[in-house]
């Protein structure tokens, strides 16, 4: 550990649908850097205006969703010359934008569902996902197999004070791999019983089933892992990631999504993935913060 970066600032909370899994992220990383002997203050961010404790060597953002992952707060932090982790305000805008994310996928030939904002200017046939532009967590995602259900995905988006998007479904298996210091780390499947891996299935213990490594041939697992890592490096993305698979019936990639601030509870993803190539909870979160400010510093 650095000496000069001992005091460390876990922001946590936030103010969107996802704080409480945000709340448990922060605390995990917390907990974690202190048992690696950092000084840890945890600071629950409830307003876009807030103080960061002093002292204040570095700041480990646990803010999922809006403000946290979408380059504001990356913003005000690069404005007051602090430094965090994980990407920067310009890939964190993109990837958290999924129609701009996309766009950029299509331009550089990485296969990425069709979509365009919803309501769409044409007529689409089932089967589709009516979804936001900009959130997290499968929060407002509509599955649409038959005409008379789009009414129902209507009426729903209409409830939401978001921008939606309706996007091509592609049938098959799920999976999501970690990005990691410009590297892929192992793949996970993503099993969940019944329906899909929505808001319910995510936080709700024993509803879906999480493989790593994945129980795929290994040419496979590596076409998910090259495709995984361009998604990363198109959007600009620094330190780390989570890119979000489906794998169609022909075993082909696509992707739908880049997580900047993927989950972080000991029980997450990106650490389960971790675990799986050698790298513990606490390590890994020491090596976020490290990567971190070795690309702020630099």
């Amino acid at each position: 550990m650095k000496p000069s970066f001992h005091h460390i600032t876990v922001l946590k909370g936030g103010f969107n649908s996802e704080r409480e899994v945000s709340l448990r992220t922060g605390a995990g990383v917390a907990a974690a850097l202190r048992s690696l002997g950092y000084s840890v203050h945890e600071l629950d961010v409830v307003a876009p205006a807030f103080d960061l404790p002093k002292p204040t060597d570095a700041v480990f953002i646990c803010l999922h969703g809006r403000f946290g992952e979408d380059g504001h707060l990356q913003q005000i932090l690069q404005d007051r010359d602090v430094i965090y982790t994980g990407a920067g305000p310009a890939s964190s805008r993109l990837a958290f934008d999924k129609l701009q994310a996309k766009a950029r996928f299509t331009e550089v030939g990485i296969q990425t569902p069709r979509a365009e904002p919803w309501p769409a200017a044409g007529p689409w046939e089932p089967p589709y996902i009516v979804k936001p532009v900009a959130d997290g967590s499968s929060v407002g995602v509509f599955r649409v197999f038959k005409s008379d259900e789009r009414i129902a995905a209507e009426q729903g988006a209409a409830q939401l004070k978001a921008d939606f998007m309706v996007e091509q479904m592609i049938l098959g298996r799920e999976f999501t791999v970690g990005i990691l210091d410009g590297k892929a780390l192992p793949v996970i499947e993503i099993r969940p019983d019944g329906g899909f891996y929505d808001y319910k299935h995510k936080y709700t213990p024993g509803m879906t089933q999480y493989l790593c490594p994945a129980p795929i041939a290994l040419d496979v697992e590596t076409e998910l892992r090259r495709v995984a890592l361009a998604a990363h490096r198109a959007l600009g993305c620094e330190v780390y990631s989570r890119v979000d698979l489906m794998l169609d019936e022909q075993n082909v990639p696509w992707v739908l999504e880049i997580n900047t601030i993927p989950g972080m509870t000991e029980t997450s993803l990106l650490p389960k993935a971790a675990a799986v190539a050698g790298l513990s909870y606490a390590a890994l979160c020491d090596r976020i913060l490290q990567l971190s400010i070795q690309e702020r510093t630099r």
